[in-house]
């Protein structure tokens, strides 16, 4: 039951982690989000909002037909001043494209994404009431609708619009401009979860991993009891995993019509989720790390010529080391002696390490693999050296007891 119940609480746990150091932890927060400033497809949906909201207006026709008859005033010819009076519609495209260039290049300069940062820094105590109440600042919560203020944006838009000459650019109405983010009908659902795992808070990994140790320790064969813990809990993050994927499809395709980009709500929701699923990754690599190594270290035919190669390698080195006068001398013999104390101590030094890491990813673990390989090669040729010696110190002695 213990080892049932850790199975199922892992990928919880990796959840809990997640809400508690990413969604609401102010640095980490904005380190996450930071880079969307530059993410194409929400610079495209910004100079889309910040355009439609910046709403320049020009009568392109009414200026036409003015211009047209002061020409006709100034002796200009009927068909010469009909064809001016008829560049109302290319006058409303040129102010059109006027306002998206300049909404584009200020999108893709440095001031939008300062911009970005600082809004999202100042309001992620919003962020955090997206998932526990009410949201203020510049990110907004409405029941299930996240948006973000993009009024300062809009502002210096049309402060570069005035000063290119753009003088209409001086009447836009001082209005809020929300762009929305993420929109939901389970949000408000979500928030009582929210504020139960924030509460539990990084305690509960420290939970699961003790109900899993104890389930194993108490297992009548614990080797086997591991691996079956390890793979069980990477199975559960490998459905979890899945469940996201559905869950992002199933959302990209229900999106209500507040959100105009496609492209920005799929940026926004895989940058928000990203330490999730290297979370569930990462536990995903460790549980077959964890389950292949107690099967190595079995009874097992394959298992036994693993190590039996392995041993029978060390040996030959040492033998060859020792023949060249490359002795270990009493760190050879000593580590015999303690071989499993010092090849556990390792193990544990190991894992400490790992669980000491700031969000850990699968690099991480194989990285901490191949040193535990390395480790364990040393020692086993530590040890292989030892054995040499002591045979040696026999053969040295049989012949003088003799004498």
């Amino acid at each position: 039951m213990l080892i049932v119940l850790t199975c199922i609480l892992v990928p919880i746990a990796l959840l809990t982690v997640w809400v508690h150091d990413i969604a609401l932890d102010t640095d980490r927060y904005v380190a996450t989000v930071s880079p969307l400033a530059s993410e194409p497809a929400i610079e495209a949906a910004a100079v889309k909002r910040i355009t439609h909201a910046a709403d320049v207006r020009v009568d392109g026709s009414q200026a036409a037909s003015d211009i047209a008859a002061w020409l006709r005033s100034q002796g200009l010819p009927p068909r010469a001043a009909n064809a001016v009076e008829g560049l109302g519609p290319q006058l409303d495209s040129a102010v059109n494209d006027t306002v998206e260039k300049v909404a584009t290049r200020f999108v893709e300069s440095d001031r939008f994404e300062r911009i970005w940062t600082t809004a999202n820094r100042e309001a992620h105590s919003a962020v955090v009431h997206a998932l526990t109440g009410e949201g203020r600042g510049a990110v907004g919560v409405n029941g299930g609708t996240v948006t973000l203020d993009v009024g300062e944006a809009v502002d210096q838009v049309k402060e570069a619009l005035v000063d290119a000459g753009l003088s209409p650019a001086s009447k836009i109405r001082d209005v809020d401009k929300q762009m929305v983010l993420l929109q939901s009908d389970q949000l408000e659902k979500i928030r009582d979860g929210a504020h139960l795992l924030d509460v539990i808070g990084n305690w509960f990994p420290v939970i699961v991993v003790v109900i899993g140790t104890a389930g194993v320790l108490l297992a009548y064969r614990r080797r086997r009891a591991l691996a079956r813990t390890a793979l069980g809990a990477a199975f559960a993050c490998l459905v979890v995993a899945i469940v996201l994927v559905v869950v992002r499809r199933y959302y990209l395709d229900h999106l209500p019509p507040q959100v105009q980009s496609e492209a920005a709500a799929a940026a926004v929701f895989d940058t928000l989720l990203h330490f999730l699923r290297v979370s569930l990754r990462t536990a995903i690599v460790l549980g077959v790390v964890i389950a292949l190594g107690a099967y190595l270290i079995g009874p097992g035919r394959l298992p036994r010529a693993i190590r039996g190669t392995s041993d029978r390698t060390a040996d030959s080195a040492a033998h060859w080391a020792y023949g060249h006068q490359i002795r270990t001398g009493r760190a050879g013999t000593w580590t015999q002696a303690h071989r499993r104390w010092i090849a556990l101590a390792a193990l544990l030094i190991v894992a400490l390490v790992f669980s000491l890491g700031n969000h850990p990813t699968v690099l991480t673990v194989l990285l901490l693999v191949l040193v535990l390989l390395a480790l364990l090669a040393l020692l086993a040729l530590l040890a292989a050296s030892g054995r040499v010696t002591i045979e040696a110190e026999k053969v040295t002695r049989s012949p003088e007891d003799g004498r």
